[in-house]
């Protein structure tokens, strides 16, 4: 079976693909912290979905895809969060009442225990800061201000797509969240920045992307993104602080990580994987792989084999309904 991931933000940090329910489910009370949330799936089994997780000193951003419909309940959280429709058609039911729509992004506070109602193919993001900066951001006169928090992840979204390595991932994710809590108290708005990214290095991120086979040749590269190979550095410098080949790089990377997030073998090919991708030394891989991630790849896969031994002791688990 190949190794594919659902379209979904913040991809390089792939945590479950294809997961079943009851992975789905520790998966979900690992990240939020509450061990009463429950899942029923809309109909059938199968493949539940897949979730990217990223953490930073300020705050924890969880994506969400619902390969299936689904409603998440006993959503309790300890400070407000913040929930974003990125595509799907969600729902939100708070305190028990009726489902609306989560046409916008939405912030949620600890006494609405809130449930989440996902369509399939549906994707959310859920920002969880680490200190309660939303407060403002709940007042019925907040509209101004949601918009201008929308407005920044968008940016950070699009910006995550030029990540360098983990560091630079974290520090971009906390200085979202300090960003975030200016707005909401009001202190300021600020610009977004990258509203305008470079077409040409779309077209290289483009073409960098789509052909997992594809060997990095900078001339066709630039070639293919409409400017010289000199500009094509440069350009991807100064608008994105990274040169080609380490954007190169860490796509390789990514795409060694969908197939050790896939793993659920007791012994976790690396080495095959790494070579595939074109790392034939195993260290520098496992060096490279940290640097960028954040962790090994022999943790990537023990995350995995943890939740199925969790699947596993949890097995007769009433609040996990298919």
């Amino acid at each position: 079976m190949p190794h594919t991931a659902p379209l979904l933000e913040l991809d390089a940090y792939l945590t479950l693909n294809r997961a079943s329910l009851g992975e789905w489910l520790a998966a979900i009370r690992e990240i939020s912290g509450c061990e009463d949330m429950a899942c029923r799936l809309h109909r059938g089994g199968g493949p539940v979905g897949a979730l990217s997780a990223l953490e930073s000193d300020q705050g924890f951003i969880v994506c969400i895809y619902a390969s299936q419909g689904m409603d998440m309940t006993g959503c309790r959280t300890a400070a407000p969060v913040l929930l974003m429709p990125l595509a799907g058609g969600a729902e939100i039911a708070r305190q028990g009442g009726c489902w609306q729509p989560l046409a916008k992004l939405t912030v949620a506070r600890p006494e609405d225990r809130f449930h989440l109602r996902l369509p399939e193919f549906s994707r959310v993001m859920i920002l969880r800061p680490r200190t309660d900066i939303l407060g403002s951001l709940a007042t019925p006169d907040a509209d101004r201000l949601i918009s201008a928090c929308h407005e920044l992840i968008d940016c950070y979204l699009r910006r995550s797509l030029f990540f360098r390595d983990h560091n630079h991932a974290r520090q971009m994710t906390s200085e979202l969240f300090c960003q975030l809590g200016r707005i909401s108290r009001d202190e300021s708005i600020p610009t977004c920045d990258c509203s305008g990214l470079d077409r040409r290095l779309l077209r290289a991120l483009e073409q960098i992307r789509r052909d997992p086979d594809w060997d990095f040749n900078l001339k066709e590269l630039a070639s293919h993104a409409g400017v010289s190979e000199r500009n094509l550095y440069y350009l991807m410098k100064r608008e994105a602080g990274i040169t080609p080949y380490r954007l190169y790089q860490r796509n390789r990377l990514t795409r060694v990580r969908y197939q050790l997030v896939d793993c659920q073998c007791t012994v976790p090919h690396i080495s095959r994987y790494a070579a595939d991708a074109g790392f034939s030394h195993l260290g520098r891989f496992a060096a490279l792989y940290r640097e960028h991630f954040g962790e090994l790849p022999s943790e990537t896969t023990q995350w995995r084999r943890n939740l199925l031994r969790v699947e596993s002791e949890q097995a007769e688990d009433p609040l996990a309904i298919s």
